[in-house]
């Protein structure tokens, strides 16, 4: 994981798409207007949507870099093949999710500039029929309730280099399961006592395959459907499941999820089998998660700065967030030209964060219109420049977009200029003001420094010059001023004093938390605030 430089954009998720559709094995999906069985999904005219994805966030959380990732490949497939992506909310932790998520998943989707239209869903609306496929799985002698506690279960499971050993309740009878099922579905048992297992095989070499849980009691209030619910499926016993009813056709999700695609096609088959999915079955494609260098994205340590209070909460402009990007300034079309450059690779990598910056600063150079700003400023005084008098000089909107027309710039007797744009004892090859040099004022005249006056404490406050009036840019003549430095500048009488905020990196490290704690990495320096000396905006 050492790249430092945007993997190829070859992609093996359209090659994967590409064959199946080609195979002709997607042409006969049947689609009835929502979510549905088999049984609804048969009656139903052809799909019109030549291939079906989605993006399946649990909302227990605030979208971050790495999402915008996973958003741009579903969305961008689902429009390039003439398909449909869906945004489905994977909320089956009711201790953890919240409205205030959902809503700002909502937007940072829409700020991306993706539309999933009428087909918003959440795996909160299928909790019934999730129950149902539960109830399904029992009577096919496929799940049972199993009481061991989390230790028991625990030892039972096995590691990775030893089986796993079947649980004394795993020969429950199907009537005695039911019956217990039915039970924690109405709340009679406390967290922990009972879970639904699916009956797999505990001597599987992947340890997803030992008997996974299906449900847990869970005694909590749930943000969409309140208390109306005692048990909770788990994330594998829901995903796959919600992808087959939304008739998905490619689940693409990251690498992490490689070991669990033997039980997301295990269920899917089962239900299929017993009668609820259609075919072709939704197909799991794995591809490598964003790791982005002087970045951290896990969500318990993007927790633990907010809590802590290391930012300034979930949008600070230093944050991995959606929200943080936004409020930076950084443009939803650059995170599109990001994930485009970086691609999709089946193999880790780790992305080095100037290629997002050169990105951001790509996307805003063809869309921003120019303003000048001096952030350190220091006085020049025009010793031959009538005191009182004012001319304009006229600077372009866009250097490159010329039909972006020119506005008008005051120039005058005092100006503020960049204090690195004047050296008292210049090094070699500086080619900006020092005493007896000449420089050109952008969009204005050539001057030559005459001299320069200190405070008490011995540092420049002013500096002095000489303009030469026939000089000046977009006049005759001008050009016979053969200068090599060229400066940016704001009238003193026609500028606004300003606080800037300067953020760098959060962290000052390439891979923070590699070598010890991960706050012990934060930057010291990634905020800072100036006051600076700002064009006059009309």
């Amino acid at each position: 994981m050492k790249a430092k430089t945007p993997p190829s954009n070859s992609n093996f998720v359209k090659a994967a798409i590409d064959n199946d559709i080609k195979s002709g094995k997607l042409n006969e999906r049947r689609w009835n207007g929502k979510p549905s069985l088999l049984s609804e999904h048969e009656k139903a005219n052809v799909d019109p949507a030549r291939i079906r994805t989605r993006f399946p966030p649990e909302p227990n959380g605030y979208l971050h870099i790495g999402h915008a990732k996973s958003i741009c490949l579903n969305f961008g497939l689902a429009n390039e093949y003439g398909g449909i992506c869906h945004l489905r909310f994977d909320d089956t932790n009711p201790a953890t999710e919240d409205n205030e998520y959902v809503d700002s998943i909502r937007d940072s989707v829409k700020w991306l500039g993706f539309d999933w239209g009428p087909h918003e869903y959440f795996s909160s609306d299928y909790f019934g029929r999730l129950y149902e496929f539960a109830e399904a799985l029992i009577n096919a002698d496929l799940a049972y309730v199993d009481s061991l506690d989390a230790e028991e279960m625990r030892q039972y499971r096995g590691t990775l280099t030893e089986p796993g050993e079947n649980s004394p309740f795993r020969t429950r009878s199907r009537d005695e399961n039911l019956t217990l099922f039915q039970e924690m579905r109405q709340g009679n048992h406390a967290e922990g006592v009972h879970v639904l297992r699916l009956k797999i095989d505990m001597a599987s070499p992947n340890i997803n395959l030992r008997d996974p849980v299906a449900y847990r009691i869970k005694h909590a209030s749930h943000h969409r459907t309140g208390n109306t619910w005692s048990i909770y499926p788990s994330y594998d016993f829901t995903h796959g499941v919600s992808d087959a009813l939304e008739n998905i056709t490619h689940s693409i999700c990251t690498l992490e999820f490689e070991d669990h695609r033997p039980l997301y096609d295990w269920l899917n088959q089962q239900l299929m089998e017993l009668g609820f999915f259609q075919k072709p079955l939704p197909r799991q494609i794995e591809f490598a998660r964003l790791n982005l260098s002087h970045v951290i994205l896990s969500k318990r340590k993007l927790i633990q700065l907010v809590k802590e209070k290391h930012v300034e909460g979930w949008d600070d402009p230093r944050m991995p967030t959606l929200v943080g990007a936004r409020r930076r300034g950084y443009s939803a079309e650059g995170l599109r030209m990001f994930t485009d450059r970086i691609g999709v690779s089946k193999a880790d990598s780790w992305i080095d964060y100037t290629i997002l910056e050169d990105c951001m600063r790509e996307a805003l150079n063809e869309s921003s219109m120019r303003k000048i700003a001096v952030l350190n400023p220091i006085k020049l005084v025009i010793e031959n420049f009538e005191a009182g008098h004012t001319e304009t000089c006229f600077a372009p909107n866009h250097p490159q977009q010329k039909e972006l027309g020119k506005r008008d710039v005051s120039l005058s007797k005092e100006l503020w200029i960049e204090r690195e744009d004047f050296s008292e004892n210049p090094p070699k090859g500086y080619f900006r003001l020092f005493v007896g040099n000449t420089v050109r004022l952008r969009y204005g005249y050539v001057i030559k420094c005459t001299g320069f006056e200190k405070d008490e404490q011995g540092i420049v406050r002013t500096v002095f010059c000489e303009y030469f009036p026939d000089s000046k840019s977009g006049t005759p003549g001008a050009d016979t001023y053969k200068v090599k430095g060229n400066i940016h500048w704001v009238d003193a009488n026609n500028s606004v004093k300003a606080d800037v905020i300067l953020y760098d990196r959060l962290f000052k490290t390439e891979h923070p938390g590699e070598h010890g704690d991960f706050i012990d990495d934060l930057n010291p320096n990634s905020k800072k605030v100036i006051e600076v000396q700002i064009e006059h905006s009309a």
